[in-house]
């Protein structure tokens, strides 16, 4: 890709967390941020009045986030657990090589063994001693509408979760705590299921061919028109994968001689579309805006290694709402350091379009921002909307340009009709153009459910992470062997969770990660609150040492943005 044509295209914490008092040397304290309204109006000196700004503050609301220090004692017990199991399964290894214990990994052939290994025993060794020791928390087979409640398939295993076989068993009513159901459209009956079942008469359940061959229905391009005016921009692209949506858009953006600036917690979507494209790439600190600032700067200084030539793009990359951490970008200071700087802004708001903001538009609309400030506006329709798939949204020279350069527009079968539908429906009724509030409803009641729940799990003792806004709630676990027994415990109280470990997440932070519906019921929370609880106290979770937060001013002020 030259320089003329993508550049053409495109354009148009330490954050001081305060320590409530603590000292920085004790365990236990809260880190937050917290920007307030400011009145203040900036000008600088020696301008022409016309010059002179007067702007509002970046944050119109407090900007609050929780990101709890690990306990001293807890951090040392998670290394010691972690320590502990590495000695015993280089001991387990050693049985299974000489036939003492039964190996059902899969490895080389002994005549094969002159030959490049297929499989490194090193790189298997977490999976094969530590994963396999908890591998019974996920895959679970579900065998219905993953909605509010669910039904599990039971299964057993006899050989310590190598396999597992199924008891012809279903349990039933699971409260669903895990699933990405935000405005609660994963139901098989209503108008969205209804619209989807007569497109699917219409249409069938597949297309057989590419958007630019002979896959391009007229519902496809209903559905863009509808994204774009959703999202306030001039055109939009929808993509049959939310994945390859990031993976295989982002090689056609940028290339060699371009620089891609990312946010350390970013989705491996957004990671391997980096690397994909050829780009250099320097990853910032999360949600950090001095370290960002400090890259932006040090890329326009030094220009490119060894030529320091300048770079031929700087594409800043970062999420809407962060999955593990249930954090939310800061935004508008993102986008005050692109503008200042003259950079371009991929936006990802898989799990934040939809899930916030007044409207349901995403984490621009939560901060009432300008949808033109960002360059590349893309999301999923997996979440909110309870389909498949994603979009790319921005200036109609830049859909332009990818309907015939990305690889998901021009290789990938198009999306099948009955989802293209399943999203037009859901789209409308969170605009209201269906005559109805149901999306209005939808939206209050996902905000009333997450602020509860937070505040819920907080009064209890738990350590969790992120921004009060965000359905995504990251209960910390820490400990190794307790990420399995928290999956199997709330499951006995017919609670369906999520646990994460590593390498998901860092080795000492472990945690079980809740996803909020507007679909859940103030019954169905507190009876999942009140498992949470039970098993909080029977594993010893409850860590928390939070004080009340103090409020305090985010680094960047606008005067500092202002200055050349």
């Amino acid at each position: 890709m030259t320089e003329s044509s993508s550049t053409k295209l495109l354009n148009g914490d330490a954050c001081r967390r305060t320590l409530n008092g603590k000292n920085a040397s004790k365990n236990g304290y809260v880190k937050n941020h917290c920007l307030f309204q400011q009145s203040q109006k900036y000008s600088r000196s020696g301008e022409k009045k016309q010059n002179a700004t007067h702007n509002p503050s970046l944050y119109k609301k407090p900007f609050m986030e929780y990101f709890e220090e690990t306990p001293l004692l807890v951090a040392v017990l998670t290394y010691m657990g972690y320590g502990i199991l590495t000695v015993f399964g280089y001991l387990r290894d050693f049985l299974r090589h000489w036939n003492i214990e039964k190996c059902h990994v899969a490895r080389e052939r002994d005549e094969q063994k002159d030959f490049v290994p297929l499989y490194q025993d090193f790189e298997n060794f977490y999976t094969r001693n530590l994963y396999m020791r908890i591998r019974d928390n996920w895959n679970r087979p579900i065998c219905s509408v993953p909605g509010a409640k669910m039904d599990l398939v039971e299964r057993v295993t006899h050989n310590y979760n190598w396999t597992f076989e199924h008891t012809g068993k279903v349990v039933k009513d699971v409260i669903n705590m895990g699933s990405y159901n935000y405005l609660g459209f994963a139901e098989n009956t209503g108008p969205c299921a209804d619209a989807a079942i007569e497109v699917t008469q219409k249409y069938g359940a597949g297309v057989g061919s590419t958007r630019c061959e002979m896959g391009n229905l007229d519902i496809h391009e209903e559905l863009e028109e509808l994204v774009a005016r959703f999202l306030g921009v001039e055109s939009s692209m929808a993509f049959g994968m939310g994945f390859a949506t990031n993976s295989m858009n982002i090689p056609a953006l940028t290339g060699k001689g371009c620089l891609i600036l990312s946010d350390e917690l970013n989705h491996a979507s957004l990671v391997l579309g980096a690397r994909l494209s050829g780009s250099t790439i320097r990853v910032f600190k999360h949600n950090n805006m001095q370290s960002l600032e400090k890259l932006l700067r040090d890329a326009i200084v030094h220009g490119q290694p060894r030529t320091h030539r300048p770079w031929k793009k700087i594409l800043i990359v970062v999420e809407g709402i962060y999955s593990m951490e249930g954090s939310i970008v800061r935004l508008p200071e993102v986008v005050a350091l692109k503008k200042r700087y003259k950079a371009y802004l991929y936006l990802d708001e898989a799990h934040s379009i939809g899930a916030l903001g007044p409207n349901g538009r995403g984490v621009v609309d939560y901060f009432g921002l300008d949808p033109r400030d960002v360059d590349i506006m893309m999301g999923t329709f997996t979440k909110s909307f309870g389909a498949a798939g994603g979009y790319i949204g921005g200036k109609k020279e830049l859909i332009d340009y990818l309907r015939s350069h990305s690889h998901s527009a021009v290789y990938a079968t198009s999306m099948p009709p009955p989802v293209a539908q399943q999203i037009i429906t859901s789209m409308k009724t969170i605009m209201g153009e269906d005559g109805t509030s149901l999306g209005t409803d939808r939206l209050r009641q996902l905000s009333e459910n997450t602020n509860y729940f937070r505040r819920r799990l907080r009064e209890m003792g738990f350590i969790i992470y992120g921004n009060d806004d965000s359905p995504v709630v990251p209960l910390m676990l820490y400990m190794p062997a307790k990420i399995g027994a928290f999956g199997r415990e709330m499951l006995k109280r017919n609670i369906g969770t999520v646990v994460v470990g590593f390498p998901a997440t860092p080795i000492i932070e472990s945690r079980a990660r809740f996803c909020v519906s507007a679909a859940h019921t103030r019954e169905m929370l507190d009876t999942a609150l009140e498992a949470i609880s039970e098993v909080g106290d029977l594993l010893q979770l409850k860590y928390s040492r939070r004080e009340k937060p103090l409020p305090s001013l985010g680094w960047m002020s606008e005067e500092s943005l202002l200055q050349d």
